[in-house]
């Protein structure tokens, strides 16, 4: 155990194990969704451990953005911010609006059809289908239910969360953080002033510390007192940011960017990732997760992610299911809970839950995602400019550089995720 180099000595775009934590971290999300959607707690795993601060779904986000900052940073850094933004768009909308359309016109007049014994009044409810992917296409979840089948569901014990997919309400966070990163690259501030990335962040962390301060006790919920944020034109497409959730997991995503950044001075260290993990650990469960936890997980995910044996580091490089899973799993959750099958246990409704997801998730990687991403090297003539030069001793832009989307949040905006 020692110092090991520094990040950019260690970190191979071509050679790592983002594709096994990202898809880890996705099952997370399912495992935790399950044991609430299925009607077998109130709480996600980890919370009664924590003090309430954070569950096994919740940790999942938080890895989603800081994973997410050091590889968009990476991808703003050597393209065009026209290429740049086509490569995000390729990566997140195609497979979303696949997800969207297949929620609303495939496992929603199943499920209504299996509560009402017809269709009749499906398709005209005031929030029906079509409602759905109208304000569902842009990564804003502004619509949870669709033709009322939840509600009903609720009442008659079929279901106990009132959204259809809540776990794609984070997407709007994260496209959020993807146009501030092309802002930054377009005005050269990634390439010729990090240290700006740097004052955001020590700003950011200073409002998580003083949230702390004003919290009841170091241990519980932190992040409750919030506004929501209606951005011009943004809104209009994916509706108003909740300032908290905006908060927390932009200094994830910008501790992320500092990886990035700073990956020359930042050292690799086996006694680092070590003393990160137990500061976690610790934070977890006597308090102040956020404040220590947050900087600690982010440092810990780094460390994993060029220090897991070499046998990890070719999952996921040819072919990523996390984002798949993460957009699916929730929706086959309800799929299925409302159809009754939670009445087979925890254990049967999770191992169905994941066997659906990971058949959808693997339809969307090879239907959708990537052919998708073949259109990655075509760019649209608007956004066609002459190429940046390259970062000095760097390769040109690769496959690491992809970023998927993150699941999960601080609390959600469903029942699993809302609870301000």
């Amino acid at each position: 155990m020692g110092r090991q180099g520094t990040l950019a000595d260690r970190f191979s775009g071509r050679d790592n194990s983002i594709g096994l934590i990202r898809l880890l971290l996705a099952t997370a999300v399912v495992v935790a969704h399950a044991h609430i959607l299925g009607g077998f707690g109130k709480r996600e795993p980890g919370n009664g451990f924590t003090g309430q601060q954070v569950g096994l779904g919740r940790m999942s986000v938080y890895g989603f953005f800081v994973l997410s900052g050091f590889l968009i940073t990476r991808s703003g850094m050597r393209t065009t911010t026209g290429r740049y933004l086509w490569h995000r768009l390729l990566r997140i909308l195609p497979a979303l609006w696949v997800c969207v359309l297949f929620t609303a016109f495939v496992a929603a007049p199943i499920m209504f059809r299996h509560q009402q014994g017809s269709l009749d009044g499906f398709w005209r409810h005031g929030e029906g289908p079509f409602d759905y992917v109208r304000a569902n296409w842009w990564t804003g979840l502004r619509q949870l239910d669709i033709s009322n089948i939840l509600a009903s569901g609720k009442k008659s014990g079929q279901a106990f969360d009132p959204g259809f997919d809540g776990a794609l309400w984070s997407l709007s966070y994260e496209m959020t953080c993807y146009l501030v990163v092309a802002a930054m690259a377009w005005s050269g501030v990634l390439r010729g002033s990090r240290r700006f990335v740097l004052l955001l962040t020590a700003l950011l962390y200073g409002w998580i510390v003083m949230d702390l301060v004003h919290a009841p006790g170091w241990r519980g919920p932190q992040n409750t007192d919030g506004v929501d944020i209606h951005v011009p034109v943004l809104s209009g497409f994916i509706g108003p940011l909740y300032s908290q959730y905006l908060i927390y997991l932009s200094f994830l995503f910008c501790v992320g960017m500092l990886f990035q950044l700073y990956r020359e001075r930042i050292p690799v260290s086996d006694v680092l990732g070590v003393v990160s993990l137990l500061v976690l650990v610790a934070s977890m469960r006597f308090g102040g997760f956020f404040v220590f936890g947050f900087p600690a997980f982010a440092y810990a995910l780094m460390w994993l992610v060029v220090r897991l044996p070499k046998p990890f580091r070719s999952v996921g490089r040819k072919r990523d299911l996390s984002y798949g899973i993460y957009i699916y799993g929730f929706v086959v959750e309800q799929f299925l809970v409302v159809l009754g099958y939670n009445r087979h246990g925890f254990l049967g409704y999770l191992g169905l839950s994941l066997l659906g997801t990971l058949v959808l998730a693997a339809a969307s990687w090879y239907l959708v995602e990537k052919p998708a991403m073949r259109l990655k090297d075509w760019t649209p003539g608007l956004f066609r400019s002459r190429l940046p030069e390259p970062v000095p001793g760097e390769p040109a832009e690769d496959a690491a550089d992809t970023p998927r989307a993150a699941p999960d949040s601080p609390t959600p905006p469903s029942t699993v995720t809302m609870h301000r």
